[in-house]
């Protein structure tokens, strides 16, 4: 089968699209479901911490589990753990679902149902340990390695449409119908996506040392991303640009006290970045980012910095939007590029536990920069806190850049060319 220059070689194995069906689904879901919490815990306390709770909550466990889930990717077959995932999702959503039902938490105390979502989150910290590597290591086994970059590519496109329509949906049917009925759309998404599993046939196991034990497993999944400069200037690199730029995490605030706009403007707040990086991701399965990834990577989350920077500063509504919607253009520029050094530079039998540092740097980083967004807005202030993010955010690049020579010169088309002569 041809795939070089052909932009929709990974789409042409029937797998691979119900694939794509079901990380949409779980996505749109995650995704929705978190704004509806989001929207639900600032309601009810109008404290920016909560909202940085949420973060804290769900990040605890995420990188604490972190590792640990990553050997155990490494070692079962990914079906039936992904199964698990959901599952876990599911039950939690259906939790949540109860926690906003007034016949049942009317006659609870506010704290209590506050304490109640925090747990829940907690939980599906957990669930999101064992999620990322699972789907990350199933992609590599459903598509041949020649297509990996574009399969990465349309992968992480549907992750920002999941993105964009999840949000989209919470801020409109949160108006409409309600939170507790929201929670309704969530659930029966989780469900579409075990039914969407079924299509997938079990994969064999790669990893040729089962049974290793878990403390030399750990070692040799850190000990190797750590000996890689492309990978590990990649995750570093994102993890303090998220870390920083998390000012998504105060669009609760942003929408309701400052802008005004309600929560169908909270909902195009949200939705902006995602759509700003699926153009990007769409537009890079016909324009591939292999060449000079290092600089381009570089250059995109610099642009992400200043995007946040305008964000914080601006009053008008439109301004606010297009910031938004162009740090989502850098953003999907950067996610194009890390997704594709992962998949190209990690071994097949390391995939499970490479992914889940991937997502001790850059996961988790989303939840500690909704804290550390939280924390600053409530002793800065939340204009001067999404700004002082966004400067960190070039202060970072700019030190990864002078630091890192080798990374500024990354290129990754000569790996493709490789592959494509064995």
């Amino acid at each position: 089968m041809k795939t070089k220059n052909d932009p929709y070689a990974a789409l042409r194995y029937k797998e691979f699209n119900t694939f794509l069906l079901l990380r949409f689904a779980m996505v749109f879901a995650w995704s929705m479901q978190f704004i509806i919490i989001e929207w639900q815990v600032y309601s009810l306390t109008k404290n920016p911490l909560s909202l940085g709770i949420i973060g804290l909550m769900e990040i605890i466990p995420a990188v604490a589990m972190a590792l640990f889930a990553g050997h155990i990717v490494d070692q079962k077959e990914k079906k039936s753990l992904l199964f698990k995932c959901i599952a876990g999702f599911s039950v939690i959503s259906i939790g949540l679902f109860l926690l906003t039902w007034p016949p049942v938490v009317s006659d609870w105390k506010m704290d209590t149902i506050l304490y109640a979502i925090y747990f829940m989150v907690f939980l599906g910290g957990i669930v999101r340990s064992f999620l990322g590597p699972t789907i990350f290591s199933l992609l590599s086994l459903i598509v041949p390695k020649k297509v990996y970059s574009n399969a990465a590519t349309w992968s992480s496109s549907v992750w920002q449409v999941g993105s964009v329509v999840g949000p989209a949906v919470a801020g409109f049917s949160i108006h409409w119908i309600g939170v507790h009925w929201s929670l309704c759309i969530v659930i029966a998404f989780s469900i579409f996506s075990i039914i969407a599993l079924t299509q997938i046939e079990s994969k064999p196991i790669l990893n040729k040392k089962i049974g290793e034990p878990v403390k030399e497993s750990l070692k040799a999944g850190v000990r190797f991303v750590f000996t890689n400069p492309a990978i590990l200037s990649s995750l570093s690199l994102d993890m303090f640009a998220v870390l920083f730029g998390g000012a998504v995490a105060l669009l609760p605030i942003f929408a309701q006290d400052i802008l005004k706009v309600g929560p169908e403007g909270f909902g195009v707040l949200r939705a902006a970045p995602a759509v700003g990086a699926f153009i990007t991701m769409f537009v890079s399965a016909y324009v591939p980012m292999n060449k000079n990834a290092g600089m381009k990577l570089l250059i995109a989350i610099f642009g992400f910095g200043v995007c946040i920077i305008v964000f914080g500063l601006s009053t008008l509504y439109w301004l606010s939007v297009v910031a938004l919607f162009f740090s989502g253009i850098f953003d999907g520029i950067s996610v194009v590029i890390r997704q594709t050094i992962l998949q190209l530079k990690t071994p097949d039998d390391m995939r499970g536990r490479v992914s889940a540092v991937n997502s001790i740097f850059v996961g988790s980083s989303n939840e500690l920069g909704a804290f550390e967004s939280g924390v600053t807005a409530k002793l800065m202030g939340t204009v001067t806190a999404v700004v002082f993010g966004g400067s960190m955010t070039l202060l970072t690049v700019l030190v990864t850049g002078i630091a890192s020579p080798t990374f500024r010169k990354l290129d990754l088309q000569k790996d493709l060319e490789e592959i494509e002569k064995a």
